[in-house]
Order: structure tokens, then C-alpha cells, then sequence
């Protein structure tokens, strides 16, 4: 029986392929980090959440190996490597070294690039990366803080970071069918390419080549392809029909997080501060004395918890201060001391009967989950495309983990409102 294995480098995209293979009909369970030899939980697919897109070469290759030897214990058979739809990395990784060691252990020497997830506005056409009408490198994503992206061309990306060279699937090839994908990329092999990137302009497209690629030892994308796996998959004559899904969050006291400063993050805090209560976190105090900072933003918050709209804590700020901040601080600094403290706000939050955390940022919902002993999550109902609910296994505590650069304007509101 067919098994499906994902290795995700960050939390939100663990989760937010976790929750389309869960809303195409697979059972699905999202752990966070390499689990235990002993943690076992039956399920169609297994998705592994990292933090190997930010981390060092070394260690997003190290993490990544583990992450396949305890996919391959469960018995998956086919594996995908989910980075994010706009290819967040740098001209040192890590996605090429990732892919390229991943490759090595599966002893495969041809696999696919694709970021393409045309529900949330990312295609591909003619080997060019767009978000909505724009290329990637003249969107917001030319100002993330950690991987600004500066270059659309997806085979010089990769390039620029693997040890091989990399082939495009046009658009016109694709639409010529499966066998037609099927030749193609035995061709670029005999050839000597080890990536092949795919062009997408809509979901027919992912279904078509998803298709061609049912018996590829290892993908590479975001959730776009791995949604149309998953329709293949079900369709499998041997495929026995499962509970999918955890129902709703509970209504309970709620807090919402924001830590990234993607365009999407900053257009959410806006809307949602004409509707809730919100704290600023002001970086400078932060740091002078953060144990006295995080028992004042606690104190904000406790007359608060109960409000008919959950506060919002946010060091979420417009491209240009985030400019300012980065010239004013050392590397990294702000940001270890905002996840920090974002982790402790999450412990001393649940102890006061928390149960329910909406965060957006990846690195912000990664420590709050390491923060809170959270092992595994079973996978709900998604609030926006790519961003489902989620339970802990062994923990009465709901989560919404949202890439920085996902989710409508009214994102906060909405998943408010789907509580019972």
C-alpha cells in the first residue's frame, strides 16, 4: 500500500501541506521534528516539520536524513521534499543541498522542482516563479528578512545551490499529456539533468503531471502537486475509506500571534486592529529586560483573554522599519530575542487556560510549538487554503500555524469564526 513521506523545512509549511492532503481524503499526521524510534500513529501520510530553512547547510542536511530513515520505518514508499511556493532559500541553500543529499540516500538521480500552488497565486510559467501577476523577485518577497528573493528563474536558483544542472518542463509539453511529461523527463536524464523544473499555471496542470510521476522515488515542491498526489491516491482501488480530519476548535480562550513581516502578515494586523485589542512589541525594551517585558505583556493580556475577539501580540512592522531594524542590530538578534520571547509568551499563556494559539511566521510558530512540548498534531479543517486547524496528539490545545505570506486580509477574524 501506497504511503506518502514529507519532509517540510518550517513548521507553517508542514502544516500547511499537511492540511491539503488531509482536505483531498488522506489520513494525516504532522509531528514536530524527527519523533522518537518509539512514536508510531497509523495515517497515509506522514509530514515531518523542520526548521531546516533558515538553520545551517550542515544541520538542514543532518535533520533532513533523520527525518527520511524515520519516514522510511513507517513504511513510506514515495517522498516529498516541501519547501515554500516562492522557493524561500538562498545562493547557499538550502533546498539544493537538502534535495541533493535526500537524492543521494534514495540513490535516484532525477527528481522535480516544483513551488507552483496556484490557489494561493503561485505559477510557474516558462521556468519563471510569479506570485499572483508579479515575478517573484518584484514581489514582497524581495524584502524577506532571511531569504530575499532576487531572481525568478527557478533552474538558476537551483543551480546556483546544487551540484547539478536543471531542465524546464514547458507549459506546451505538459499539456501535450502524461506520456508526453513521461518522455520528457527521460529524456532530460539521459541527458544529464537531475532537476526538472515543472511549469504550472493551474491545478490541471499539477494533476496532469502528477500523474507521470506516481513512481518517482522523490518530489520536491510545495503543496501544489502534493494535492494532486493525494487525488491519485485515493483513487486507489486498495485504499480502504478513514476518518479524516479533528472537527473544529472548541470556543476557549484564544490569543493571536504575529511574528512575520510579510506584505500578507501586514495587511492581516491591520484589519484585525479595528476589530481587537492588540500589544506591540517595541524591540528596544524588549531587550533591555525581557523577563520584566514578558510579565507586562502578560498583564495586558489577562482582562483580555476573554474578549469576544482574541488580542493580538505582534512584532509585525512595514518593510522599510524592518530595514531600519536590521542596519540598527546585530544579524539575528532581534529576531532570536522575538521568538523567545513569543515561546515564553505561549507557556505562561496556557498555564492561564489558553487553549487555542493563531500565529503567523513560521519561525514564530515553530518556537511556540517547541515551547509548549507539542510532539504531533492531527490534522482539521482548513481556515484558508494552505492553513488548517490542528490538535496535539497528547494536548487539548488547537493551533492555526500560518506561513507569513498566506491567508485573506480578514485571516484573524475568520478563524475565529469557526469555532463551536
Amino acid at each position: 500500500m501506497r504511503k506518502l513521506g514529507i519532509l517540510a523545512d518550517d513548521f507553517t509549511g508542514a502544516t500547511d501541506i499537511a492540511g491539503f492532503l488531509a482536505s483531498n481524503g488522506m489520513m494525516t499526521i504532522q509531528t514536530n521534528g524527527v519523533p522518537s524510534p518509539d512514536f508510531h500513529a497509523e495515517a497515509d501520510s506522514y509530514v515531518v516539520s523542520l526548521k531546516s530553512r533558515s538553520s545551517l547547510k550542515t544541520e538542514a542536511v543532518r535533520d533532513s536524513l533523520a527525518a527520511l530513515q524515520w519516514l522510511q520505518d513507517q513504511g513510506c514508499n514515495q517522498f516529498y521534499f516541501k519547501y515554500c511556493s516562492t522557493f524561500d532559500s538562498t545562493e547557499q541553500g538550502n533546498i539544493g543541498p537538502v534535495t541533493d543529499a535526500l537524492m543521494q540516500a534514495l540513490g535516484t538521480d532525477l527528481t522535480v522542482i516544483c513551488p507552483a500552488l496556484p490557489v494561493n497565486g503561485r505559477t510557474v510559467y516558462r521556468g519563471y516563479l510569479f506570485v499572483y501577476n508579479q515575478l517573484l523577485h518584484e514581489s514582497g518577497m524581495r524584502n524577506h528578512p532571511v531569504t530575499p528573493m532576487k531572481d525568478s528563474k527557478l533552474s538558476r536558483l537551483m543551480e546556483s545551490q546544487s551540484s547539478g544542472k536543471a531542465e524546464t518542463l514547458s507549459i506546451d509539453i505538459l499539456h501535450q499529456g502524461v506520456d508526453s511529461v513521461r518522455r520528457f523527463l527521460t529524456q532530460a536524464k539521459e541527458s544529464g539533468y537531475r532537476y526538472v523544473v515543472l511549469d504550472a499555471i493551474q491545478q490541471d496542470d499539477l494533476d496532469i503531471a502528477a500523474q507521470a510521476l506516481l513512481e518517482m522515488p522523490l518530489l520536491t515542491g510545495a503543496s501544489g502537486l502534493a494535492v494532486s498526489l493525494a487525488k491519485h491516491f485515493q483513487a486507489s482501488p486498495k485504499r480502504k475509506t478513514k476518518t479524516v480530519g479533528i472537527g473544529r476548535p472548541k470556543v476557549a480562550k484564544t490569543i493571536v500571534f504575529a511574528g512575520s513581516c510579510s506584505e500578507a502578515t501586514n495587511r492581516q494586523v491591520s484589519v484585525y486592529l479595528n476589530s481587537a485589542d492588540a500589544f506591540k512589541i517595541e524591540v528596544e525594551t524588549l531587550l533591555k529586560d525581557r523577563s520584566h517585558y514578558l510579565a507586562r505583556v502578560v498583564a495586558y493580556l489577562i482582562p483580555r483573554l476573554d474578549d469576544p475577539f482574541a488580542p493580538l501580540v505582534y512584532a509585525t512592522v512595514p518593510p522599510e522599519q524592518l530595514a531600519r531594524t536590521k542596519e540598527t542590530y546585530p544579524s539575528g538578534l532581534v529576531e532570536h530575542a522575538i521568538e523567545e520571547f513569543f515561546g515564553n509568551l505561549a507557556v505562561e499563556l496556557k498555564q492561564l487556560g489558553v487553549r487555542n494559539f493563531i500565529i503567523a511566521g513560521g519561525e514564530t510558530s515553530g518556537n511556540v510549538v517547541q515551547r509548549l512540548g507539542i510532539s504531533a498534531f492531527s490534522i482539521g479543517p482548513q481556515i484558508d487554503p494552505g492553513i488548517p486547524w490542528v490538535k496535539a496528539v497528547d494536548q487539548e490545545v488547537y493551533l492555526a500555524l500560518k506561513s507569513g505570506n498566506f491567508g485573506a486580509d480578514d485571516f484573524f477574524l475568520k478563524a475565529q469564526k469557526e469555532m463551536v
